[in-house]
């Protein structure tokens, strides 16, 4: 049984008359007539009781034409929601990033997609970039924001560079200006200060520590354990200093004295993952190009 015969089966079955039907399906009468006669012969019943100037349907006829008719609107269901996607006017994108990106670098951007493609929904997990290279690797992510160089040994990822950004040191402008009061804080500088720490498996964390230890001293921290709000606004409230991402600085700067870090400073790679074996969906590949353009 061909979809194209139930199309020309539902045609005469409305039409009641094979020259109309044949019109309204644009192919010529003998065709259309051929092809309803191969599906008798398949169905092993007629389906028309064909009387001069008088077309019927038989009994199996009328059996056969709601579930003809269900096959056929099923088709165009499916037909249509494929254009959808293709089209990009629904989906799905699920986004996996560091809680600093989803802070700095993603609202801009997330914005301009949703304004462009308002149909496609964004699902957005917050992680540590151990956390999504895992749900990358077991297929719950389509596209991951982290942090260069990947854990090892990691699952094949495909990775593409995207911004290397400056680490800045915040505190509380009621507190001492970190580094005697100069423009620029070394990071021996940090030697003495209240740390506001990120909790473990941050990748910020890690940068943080082994730089200070680099510089021979072990950082105190005056609290710990916070996600990036958490730290935040700890450092508001005069806890202590933090080292954060220029970024999320910037756009979260009232209630904060951002300094920069002296030459040669501390930076951070971010880039953009994905499976090399699956190739990302329509709109995530829709926002994978607006990301590395933006």
């Amino acid at each position: 049984m061909q979809f194209q015969q139930l199309q020309y089966f539902v045609a005469v079955a409305e039409a009641r008359h094979f020259t109309r039907a044949a019109d309204l399906v644009h192919v010529a009468q003998p065709s259309l007539s051929q092809q309803i006669k191969a599906l008798e012969r398949e169905l092993g019943a007629d389906l028309f009781l064909r009387a001069r100037g008088n077309i019927t349907l038989t009994a199996a006829g009328e059996a056969l034409l709601p579930l003809a008719r269900r096959i056929l609107a099923d088709a165009e269901t499916a037909r249509h929601e494929v254009q959808e996607l293709v089209q990009l006017r629904a989906g799905r994108v699920r986004l996996g990033a560091t809680p600093s990106v989803c802070t700095g670098l993603l609202p801009d951007v997330l914005r301009a997609f949703h304004d462009r493609y308002p149909g496609v929904r964004l699902l957005i997990e917050e992680g540590g970039s151990h956390d999504l290279v895992r749900e990358l690797a077991r297929g719950a992510l389509d596209l991951a924001l982290v942090v260069l160089p990947l854990p090892s040994p990691s699952p094949a990822l495909t990775t593409v560079e995207l911004l290397r950004e400056d680490l800045v040191v915040v505190s509380s402008p009621e507190a001492p200006r970190p580094g005697a009061g100069r423009r620029a804080v070394r990071v021996a500088e940090l030697e003495g200060e209240r740390l506001v720490m990120f909790r473990h498996g941050y990748d910020l964390r890690e940068l943080t520590v082994a730089a200070c230890r680099a510089e021979g001293f072990e950082p105190d921290f005056a609290v710990e354990g916070g996600e990036m709000d958490a730290v935040l606004g700890f450092v508001r409230a005069g806890l202590g200093v933090a080292v954060v991402p220029r970024m999320v600085a910037a756009r979260s700067g009232r209630g904060l004295r951002v300094t920069p870090l002296a030459p040669p400073g501390l930076h951070r790679t971010i880039a953009l993952a994905h499976r090399s074996d699956v190739a990302p969906p329509r709109a995530a590949r829709e926002l994978q190009r607006m990301l590395l353009e933006r």
